[in-house]
């Protein structure tokens, strides 16, 4: 959806404009000042009117996915006559937003406590790079001990006792509370990051945040990079609190499973494998995050706010939650196939990204092994060869290849896991057209250039 936004109205004349002089025809010619253009502005997300829609039903996904599938029922297998809704004072509670707070702080002390390797950003509009401190991969391994031997022991009395494992159960006991928690808590920080943008030093803004439609504005981010001090807001949500706690939510599931059962499944050891993987890659390889549109494009407001901190803990986990009670039973074939899947999309998605990698790094040796390119106006090399030169988005092809192989480790009794990839196909095609819209303006002619030595977008000589 485009919309034109409306010059804004001539200022009034200074002091003295009541005069005669000030008010004849010719003194009018020569005071009045020229209008501005009108803005063109683009909307995405169906405008401030789907903005606003995601704003209101996005936490009722999120937590309607939380109660479609428990103990006592599941969406597939279960009647709906079965279902009964929990009462408000199931969903609020203060525990589950203590849990969610603690976390959050615990997470942030990491990264302001760990060292790690500082690293600059991509240049910004006045031509400064601002400073990251990349030590999210500690911060994942030292979480991961925390919960594993350094949670605080007491005996009856209240004496402590020692340090042992977190009792990591009450997770899936609690995961529609926690999940209202995390929602309460991410719509609470986009509301203090979109007033604190216009504080009168003016920040700089993010463009598609900025079109002054207030509803729009506070879904999409208004201020780019906010920052307390040298923390940056943005960059610390989109990989610590909510990546993490995505693997920790799955350890809760595995635990739970095995306090019902006895034991832990194929399926669900798989689960948190794959996903604690996929996690550990994001984390490992945390400075290419500097170069995404979340972070050089978007500004930082609810829908990456609730993203960020609700959004991908309690929906990315929906699989390892499933399996706690009514877990498939896939044999080992079915297992080795989902691995097989698993082990493929894991090559593409991380084979595509280390080539790009490679490329931006050393170009020059790059194209002494064999790389091929575009060479672009702007002076930008678009590769055109192996990964990328099959397809333009080829690492989100493994991406959801990946996301199938989670899914399909739940079987097929339910709807409910196979959330996930259904969602992120949609997020992944959207996302494509955003990067080719924004790639058309960025290379101009070059671009369609681009597109005839690189026809397919996801799958060669499929689409």
């Amino acid at each position: 959806m485009v919309e034109t936004r409306s010059a804004r109205k001539a200022k009034r004349e200074p002091n003295g404009a009541s005069s005669p002089r000030a008010r004849s025809p010719a003194a009018k010619a020569r005071k009045a000042p020229a209008k501005a253009a009108p803005k063109h502005v683009e909307f995405e997300f169906g405008g401030p009117i789907g903005a606003g829609a995601n704003v209101v039903l996005l936490p009722c996904v999120v937590v309607g996915l939380a109660v479609a599938c428990d103990g006592a029922f599941c969406l597939g297998p279960s009647p709906l006559a079965a279902f009964a809704p929990p009462a408000l004072g199931e969903l609020l509670q203060p525990k589950a937003f203590a849990v969610v707070l603690g976390w959050l702080a615990f997470q942030a002390s990491l990264q302001v406590a760990l060292p790690g390797d500082v690293v600059e950003g991509t240049k910004l509009a006045d031509g400064t790079r601002l400073p990251y401190l990349m030590n999210g991969h500690l911060a994942f391994w030292v979480s991961l001990a925390a919960l594993a031997c350094g949670v605080p022991r007491f005996d009856a009395t209240g004496g402590f006792v020692g340090l042992g494992a977190a009792d990591l159960a009450f997770l899936y006991d609690d995961f529609a509370p926690l999940a209202v928690a995390a929602s309460v808590v991410s719509a609470l920080l986009a509301l203090g990051l979109y007033a604190a943008s216009f504080r009168p030093s003016k920040p700089p803004l993010a463009e598609p945040g900025d079109t002054g439609r207030a509803v729009y504005d506070f879904w999409m981010g208004r201020e780019l990079n906010p920052r307390v001090g040298s923390f940056d807001l943005k960059c610390f949500c989109e990989l610590r609190p909510g990546l993490i706690g995505w693997a920790v939510l799955n350890a809760g599931m595995l635990c739970k499973q095995r306090e019902l059962d006895g034991k832990v499944s194929g399926a669900m050891v798989l689960v948190n494998a794959f996903q604690l993987l996929y996690v550990w890659d994001a984390l490992f390889y945390e400075k290419v995050i500097l170069t995404t549109m979340d972070i050089t494009t978007d500004g930082f407001g609810y829908m990456l706010a609730f993203g960020d901190l609700a959004w991908v803990p309690f929906t990315y986990c929906l699989q390892a939650r499933y399996l706690v009670r009514h877990d498939p039973g896939l044999g080992p074939v079915a297992l080795a196939a989902i691995v097989a899947l698993k082990v493929v999309g894991y090559a593409v998605f991380r084979g595509a990204n280390n080539q790009k990698d490679a490329f931006r790094r050393d170009p020059a040796k790059a194209i002494a092994e064999g790389t091929t390119f575009l060479d672009t106006r702007r002076g930008t090399k678009l590769i055109t060869s192996g990964y990328w030169g099959a397809a333009r988005k080829v690492n989100y092809t493994g991406d959801w290849l990946m996301s199938l192989s989670w899914c399909l480790l739940a079987g097929v009794g339910s709807p409910v896991p196979y959330f996930y990839c259904a969602y992120f196909l949609v997020l992944l095609v959207h996302r494509a057209l955003r990067d080719d819209h924004a790639c058309a303006l960025k290379y101009g002619a070059d671009w369609p250039e681009y597109k005839k030595k690189v026809p397919y977008l996801f799958v060669p000589f499929v689409f």
